[in-house]
């Protein structure tokens, strides 16, 4: 079976499709509850807790 070369329109398509899937991943919220709680062993907590400390 021969590879058929998408149309424009298709691989325009295909295209947009792939980066929406892939903001959508990037731009998922952490939501209130036992799963998604913030690790304080996590970098953006300790930078969290030195801006809190110079702040003061």
């Amino acid at each position: 079976m021969a590879v058929t070369r998408l149309k424009r329109k298709d691989r325009y398509n295909k295209t947009v499709s792939r980066l929406e899937v892939k903001n959508l991943k990037l731009a998922t919220n952490l939501e209130l509850g036992s799963r998604s709680q913030q690790s304080t062993k996590d970098q953006l907590a300790k930078n969290n807790a030195v801006l809190a400390a110079l702040a003061k």
